[in-house]
């Protein structure tokens, strides 16, 4: 099989209608369709969302035995499903299966005025599928006969361009299996690994990607030699591996940090300390340190370029879905420099919420 990009990714949540209005008052997505019973989508509603290249699909259960409902009991609100671009979903699928993937879901096509798309499920990590997906009509109807669109309703607008990376957390001593499997049974292929230690905690990262590098998921497990951490603590909140991130692309960061912060949604902060040294440490950046500092904007450079980076705050009462904005001006790598800077923030967020939570 060949995986070309990520198709779309299905939320699970409470509440349908509430979560899709927030990321379209907040990240700019516009409402493409709907879906219920009476589109033929039994047990659930389902708001189809788009931006530029990124669909999500957000699905809540109206049915206590509906598997979003099942989902969000075990894990929280959460990235349920990716879908994944194939040529011919059936046999991407039938592969999978012969190369040890779990089935979710059999091959199910849906046609409507000469569009064709085929969805087929397997496991990927915990209980997060990969949904294989094949169009006759790229550019068409998102799941014709299921979702009911609005045909006025373009992908265009808005200031986030395509998913950049999804990030993973496993278990300890799942993260060599994880990547085998995306190896052996998707064909992906290992593109980076690093040790990253922040204190007294540590994280093992593995990166695989697909060919173009348009799928690519970053897999943390941590490190159990060292002190617990927010990697522990995130399996153990969300119950299981998941996606702890999903990274928007951007082609400026400022704009998108200014624009999303007036909706009202909050950034993890920077110590000041990390933007004493930053011009000494990386160069020009493209981006005045002072306007960085203001907007707790993280910065790095690889060989082929910087890349800005910015991480939200989660929304979630069990802190787990948060989502990053990123800004690569030639970068392929994902800011290791800035990991520590990051999970210090998600730190001193986390003392926050539980300080706020004492009576």
């Amino acid at each position: 099989m060949e995986i070309t990009t990520i198709d779309h990714l299905e939320l699970f949540v409470e509440n349908a209608d509430l979560t899709a209005l927030r990321l379209c008052e907040s990240y700019g997505f516009a409402v493409r369709g709907r879906g219920g019973p009476e589109t033929g989508l039994p047990g659930c509603r389902s708001i189809l969302l788009v931006q530029h290249e990124i669909t999500l699909l957000i699905t809540s259960a109206i049915e206590t035995d509906h598997r979003a409902a099942e989902y969000v009991r075990k894990h929280g609100e959460g990235v349920a499903v990716v879908g994944l671009s194939v040529l011919d979903a059936a046999a991407a699928f039938a592969a999978a299966v012969e190369r040890g993937a779990i089935p979710v879901a059999p091959p199910d096509t849906m046609e409507l005025d000469g569009a064709g798309v085929t969805f087929a499920s397997v496991n990927g990590f915990g209980d997060v599928e990969h949904r294989f997906t094949s169009r006759t009509k790229p550019g068409g109807p998102f799941a014709p006969g299921r979702i009911e669109e609005d045909g006025t309703v373009r992908a265009g607008g808005g200031l986030f361009e395509r998913l950049d990376h999804i990030a993973v957390l496993v278990p300890a001593g799942e993260l060599d299996e994880t990547v085998r499997r995306y190896q052996d049974v998707f064909g992906l292929a290992q593109t980076f690994e690093e040790e990253i230690r922040v204190g007294t905690q540590a994280m093992n990262s593995k990166v695989v990607q697909n060919a173009s590098g348009a799928v690519t998921f970053t897999i943390i497990e941590p490190d159990t030699t060292r002190d617990p951490g927010q990697i522990d603590a995130f399996i153990a909140a969300h119950g299981g591996a998941g996606v702890q991130h999903v990274a928007l692309l951007t082609g400026d960061i400022v704009t998108a940090v200014r624009t999303v912060s007036a909706s009202g949604v909050r950034f993890l902060t920077t110590p000041p300390a990390y933007y004493d040294v930053l011009g000494d440490r990386l160069g020009e950046v493209g981006v005045p340190v002072s306007t960085l500092r203001e907007l707790d904007i993280l910065a790095d450079r690889d060989p082929q370029g910087v890349i800005l980076q910015i991480f939200t705050e989660t929304e979630h009462p069990r802190r787990t879905l948060f989502y990053e904005l990123i800004d690569r001006r030639g970068a392929r790598t994902f800011g290791s420099n800035n990991i520590k800077a990051l999970y210090e923030a998600v730190d001193r967020h986390g003392d926050a919420a539980t300080r706020s939570r004492r009576p």
